[in-house]
């Protein structure tokens, strides 16, 4: 099969996030389908852009890059790179259909409009339509950003999301609890399957890769001085309700814990400000640097508890699906999910514990009931949850789950 996978921000282990089209695309070539991602040159996901707009191979992965402005933020930046990606694929798209011949047509950017070319190019060449749900717009800006439904941009994203409910062949949504949103905007539920995100075993199996120094140092220090080391990795935004765990580290001062925190956003510099202007209260919070993926691994081999959260939020009702707790629990280290969601994978799996989101108190009580469990309990939870990982969130399994969903 022939598969043309549409998607803005889509990466590579090069380029950084976004990772998921490059995990599916390297299955479907394994499995000897050809697969051809269609990306913009520019993203503020990735930390490498590509060197210039153009083709490039990847793994067998056939990556065409084009060319679109840089943009800070989400202002009208943003919106002339969507424009112009957009403008040159409904350009191009009888040159796709003509020369690439897809069977399929996958629009998968997190915005909905790319369902418009991607319905021309699949109608030129006979193809069948596939649109993925990664986040819900409008339904996302307006509630998380308090966008009105009256604004321009939100009218185009419904009438793109309304068009791909009706004219999809098949609806893949990385969420679990989409179903009676979209058949309320006209999808026909037996065209909905789920594909959640998951991770790449083969990364888990190789030889390790040592973790930046000055993190494997600070931690070992903090082990040697007694204390349990809880370790949040990600994105530091304002959905990720970090102040909810600095608070929490502020409670727990005279506690043996100490809480690394690594990655980047929005709200890094803010927070790093925070500990630093708290001084005794935070003495035992540090912050660091992205790491590399391959690092990923080695970081949580040294963490005692793996830490996600999130505001409490009602957009969340239709499920949550973040890569970084599958690499939580890939690693096998017992978790505290802070949340209150549609679906919980870590109440499902068995692998932590869940407490209210957006509260302080309630995520330094999981950490103590965490930290007390003897050496044989957490070892069960970190097990159940790469077994559940591996079951329902291996890159090979959702490959294949895609496939069949196109069939």
């Amino acid at each position: 099969m022939n598969i043309l996978l549409i998607n803005h921000y889509a990466g590579s282990p090069r380029h950084g996030m976004e990772y998921r089209p490059y995990y599916l695309a390297r299955e479907w070539v394994r499995l000897g389908h050809k697969v051809q991602i269609v990306a913009a040159s520019w993203s503020h996901v990735r930390s490498v852009q590509p060197a210039e707009p153009g083709d490039e191979v990847i793994d067998g992965i056939g990556y065409r890059w084009l060319p679109t402005p840089p943009y800070g933020g989400n202002g009208v930046g943003r919106v002339l790179n969507i424009w112009a990606f957009l403008r040159q694929l409904w350009r191009d798209a009888p040159r796709w259909a003509s020369e690439f011949r897809p069977n399929a047509v996958i629009a998968s950017s997190t915005y909905p409009m790319d369902i418009w070319v991607a319905r021309r190019i699949a109608r030129l060449a006979g193809a069948k339509l596939v649109h993925e749900v990664h986040d819900l717009w409008p339904a996302s800006p307006i509630e998380l950003s308090g966008m009105s439904p009256r604004h321009p941009f939100i009218l185009l994203c419904q009438k793109a999301e309304n068009d791909a409910c009706r004219d999809a062949d098949v609806v893949v949504s990385m969420l679990p609890k989409v179903a009676e949103h979209l058949q309320l905007h006209g999808l026909d539920l037996r065209k909905l399957h789920i594909v959640p995100n998951g991770i790449s075993p083969e990364e888990w199996q190789g030889a390790a890769v040592s973790l930046a120094p000055a993190i494997a140092t600070h931690i070992a220090q903090q082990r040697a001085a007694g204390r349990q080391v809880v370790v949040y990795a990600g994105s530091h935004g304002e959905p990720n309700a970090l102040d909810v765990l600095l608070d929490a580290a502020a409670a727990m001062q005279t506690e043996p814990f100490a809480f690394v925190l690594v990655g980047d956003g929005h709200e890094k510099a803010r927070l790093a400000q925070r500990v630093q202007d708290e001084g005794e209260a935070l003495r035992h919070v540090r912050l660091f640097d992205p790491i590399p993926k391959a690092q990923i691994p080695a970081l949580l081999a040294a963490t005692d508890i793996a830490y996600i959260g999130w505001k409490r939020q009602p957009l969340y009702r239709f499920g949550i699906a973040p890569n970084k707790l599958m690499d939580y629990m890939m690693a096998g280290v017992p978790v505290l999910h802070s949340v209150e969601a549609g679906n919980d994978p870590v109440a499902e799996a068995g692998c932590g514990l869940t407490v209210a989101p957006e509260s302080a108190q309630a995520v330094a009580q999981g950490l103590r009931r965490l930290a007390v469990l003897s050496p044989g309990a957490r070892r069960a939870m970190g097990e159940r949850g790469r077994d559940f990982v591996l079951a329902h969130h291996a890159y090979p399994v959702l490959a294949r789950r895609f496939l069949e969903a196109i069939a």
